[in-house]
Formats: structure tokens, C-alpha cells, sequence
């Protein structure tokens, strides 16, 4: 929808898309009024929010004798030190997104951010974390869930008799964690057959999680953990819509900034990845980021191969595992 905003009467309003850009009378008052989109007013908005939050902290800071001693404000970008980020909506909002929104805003990028793709009060980001510490094990319950949803199966059976006891005792507990959290319908344990067999959701969130999305939520909850145990600031975002100068549009899987100038960049990908490498490249260096500020987290590749990739292209390839161990090498 678009937005009217009437300098008149002050109404404020919802608008079909098709007016966007035009000037109409003011439902209310009959003044002329001009249409934004929704995007636009958005971003004009929070323009002027963050120039005042800047504005006051220069006259307070100003105002105050030069040696009295005062509280720091805690940052925008700060996340209280006893939070919970694996259940939290703290992170959805726009004041912990205003940081990433200034450093694209000073590339001339439009963004639009995702707020739900941060708000861990659901159970998204701990599946995918046992499935980041476990992928190896995993991966065929992966597989199977995902080949069947696009199949428009109801069901999948996993097979048990040919892993070893730690395997299977893993495998079922994870069935039976996804079926905890609503991830799967049903979960059947067959013990005279050794297998479990699962009955799948629908909904598109679920069809999505597994044909993917489950390690952009590793990737971040990987960061972000890492971050807090570092006790450093940061404003995080995942899902995040760009938009460049020339026209192109871009998402960022997950993106960091690390105490307000520190930008980290991580796309991942659970299959194919090779084809969108160019595309990549162009990005970083419309952003301005070094190599190893823009990761590719590619599931199942072997170290070797993270090494090899890095080597013969300005980015940085590392696997599931390896994405922590790279992020230690950043701060």
C-alpha cells in the first residue's frame, strides 16, 4: 500500500499502489496531498529519526561540563548483556536496524529489512543450530524432508539400519526434536523396522526453512553468538532487500555490523553455487568490502575445497563448521 500524508489536517493514510507519486485530495480536509510509497516514506522517516537522535546526543554532549562524569548512552546497536538470543524478538526492531540503514544509506543503497528475519522467539534458529552442529549425521533427514515437500509427498521415511548406534540415536532425536517444535505433523519411531517416519507441514515457512533458510538462521545465530561472547556491539539483519543506483536488485542472506563500522557480509547456499559467483564478486565490490568481509557458507564443502575457492576468487568460502572459526579472524 501507499501512504497519504495531508500537510493540513495531518491525516495520515493507507492508499492503493497505484497513486504513489501523485497528488490527490485529502480524504478528510479536501487539501491537496501527496501519495509516497510506503518505502519511501519509510525511509524519509527514519532519515529524520536518526538525524534527531544524532542532533540531541551532540547538544548533550555539548551542554555537559567537561569533566563531569556521565553514563555513556548505550548504543543503538548494543543488545543488553543478559539477553537470550535464541529467544528474543529484541533484535526485530527498526532502532537495532538504524545502524545498517545509515551504512548503506551513505553507500546510496535503498534497503528494505526483514524484521521477522531476526526475531528468535520462534523455534527456527535452534533447529537450525543442531543441524549446523550435526550436519554430517543430518543431512539425509535434510534431503529427504526437502525432496519429498517438492515432490507434494505427505510423508518420508528415514532408514536407520545401515547407521551406527551414535547415528541413529541422533537421527531420532532430531526427528523427534522437529515434531517437538511443530516442524514435522507426526513422528512415527518404528523399532522392528529401524526406521522413523515423519509426517510433513505444509505451511511455506516450514517448505522454506528446510529448502534452505535453516542455514542463513545458522549462520546468524553463529555470529551473533560469537559477537555477545566478545561483548561486542553489533546490529544484525537477514533477508535484507537492496536495491543499487543502476537499477539491481540484491538480498543479503545475513549482514553484520560490528561496533558501528566493522561490515560483514555472508551468503549462503545449500546447493548449487557456482553459477551466481560473478554476481557476487560485483556486489562486493559495489560495497566496498574486502574479500574476507564477504563469505560464502556452503554447506558440505570440504575444507580443502573452502581453502581452493578462496584462493582463486576475491571472496571467502568457508562450510558450516568453518564459519565461526572465520569470524575470529575478523574481530
Amino acid at each position: 500500500m501507499a501512504i497519504i500524508r495531508c500537510n493540513k489536517c495531518t491525516l495520515l493514510a493507507e492508499q492503493p499502489d497505484n497513486l504513489a507519486g501523485q497528488s490527490i485530495a485529502c480524504p478528510k480536509c479536501a487539501a491537496p496531498a501527496p501519495v509516497y510509497s510506503t518505502l519511501f516514506f519509510i525511509e524519509k522517516l527514519l532519515d529524520k529519526y536518526f538525524d534527531a537522535q544524532r542532533e540531541i546526543i551532540r547538544l548533550k554532549s555539548a551542554a555537559e561540563p567537561a569533566k563531569a562524569v556521565v553514563a555513556e548512552p548505550v548504543p543503538a546497536d548494543t543488545a543488553p548483556p543478559d539477553i537470550d538470543l535464541a529467544n528474543t524478538d529484541f533484535l526485530a526492531t527498526e532502532l537495532q536496524h538504524g545502524p545498517i540503514y545509515d551504512w548503506f544509506q551513505k553507500k546510496q543503497i535503498k534497503v528494505q529489512a526483514n524484521m521477522r528475519g531476526v526475531d528468535t522467539s520462534g523455534f527456527f534458529d535452534e533447529i537450525a543450530e543442531a543441524i549446523g552442529s550435526s550436519y554430517e549425521v543430518l543431512k539425509e533427514v535434510l534431503e529427504r524432508i526437502r525432496w519429498s515437500q517438492q515432490k507434494e509427498h505427505a510423508s518420508t521415511t528415514i532408514h536407520l539400519e545401515k547407521k551406527s548406534p551414535a547415528e541413529a540415536k541422533a537421527i531420532s532425536a532430531f526427528c523427534q526434536q522437529l515434531y517437538d517444535f511443530s516442524f514435522v505433523a507426526k513422528c512415527f519411531h518404528n523399532k522392528p523396522e529401524n526406521n522413523v517416519r515423519l509426517i510433513l507441514q505444509t505451511a511455506p515457512t516450514i517448505r522454506n526453512f528446510f529448502n534452505g533458510e535453516w542455514l542463513e538462521w545458522h549462520a546468524l545465530m553463529t555470529s551473533l553468538r560469537y559477537a555477545k561472547e566478545r561483548q561486542r556491539r553489533f546490529s544484525c539483519t537477514r533477508g535484507l532487500n537492496l536495491l543499487l543506483s543502476n537499477g539491481d536488485p540484491y538480498e543479503i542472506d545475513v549482514f553484520l555490523l560490528i561496533d558501528g563500522k566493522l561490515p560483514i557480509c555472508i551468503e549462503c547456499k545449500s546447493g548449487e553455487f557456482r553459477q551466481n559467483i560473478d554476481r557476487y564478486l560485483a556486489l562486493r565490490k559495489r560495497l566496498g568490502l574486502e574479500a574476507k568481509q564477504f563469505v560464502m557458507c556452503i554447506t558440505g564443502l570440504s575444507d580443502e575445497n573452502a581453502k581452493a575457492f578462496s584462493a582463486m576468487y576475491d571472496l571467502t568460502f568457508v562450510n558450516e563448521r568453518g564459519l565461526a572459526g572465520h569470524l575470529g579472524r575478523l574481530f
